[in-house]
């Protein structure tokens, strides 16, 4: 007869493809998060992102990105930068998987209508990354392997 215990290990095999595109996603977004937190320009990339971006962007976005954004490209630096390496540092102990998901589904749907492509363009990566965070978002990929898994118990938001 099988125990509990067996079940539940045997369950978890079987999710390791879970784990592995939670990790690799996590760790692409830590990388790139890294990257602009160690560049002494990144505000000024920024600033030019949404400047060569202004025509080709999504109509609704244009206001938010000429008024908001481009005269507080300093203040978005650095939400872009750490919200990246954090996103991706939680996706790699797998704390806070769901809300790390959801939030990176934003930011990636900001870049992507910033940008102004369509979904279908084989150059937007935007609306790949997108999907990847709502399927990780809506399976509880931090379910098994992760942080979460341990911690469901005394914190219940993140089961």
């Amino acid at each position: 007869m099988s125990s509990i215990n067996e079940f539940t290990n045997k369950k978890n095999i079987h999710h390791w493809p879970i784990t592995l595109l939670r990790v690799y996603t996590g760790a692409i977004f830590i990388h790139n998060g890294f990257g602009k937190l160690t560049s002494p320009n990144f505000a000024d990339g920024l600033a030019g992102f949404v400047t060569g971006n202004l025509d080709k962007c999504y109509d609704f976005m244009r206001p938010f990105l000429e008024s908001v954004v481009f005269p507080n490209s300093g203040i978005f630096a650095f939400l872009v930068s750490w919200g990246e390496f954090l996103v991706g540092g939680a996706l790699i102990v797998g704390l806070a998987t769901r809300y790390a998901s959801i939030t990176g589904a934003f930011m990636v749907a900001v870049f992507w209508f910033t940008k102004g492509q369509s979904f279908w363009s084989a150059q937007n990566y935007d609306a790949i990354w997108l999907v990847i965070f709502v399927v990780l978002a809506a399976i509880h990929a931090g379910r098994v392997h992760s942080l979460d898994a341990r911690l469901a118990d005394r914190f219940r938001f993140l089961s």
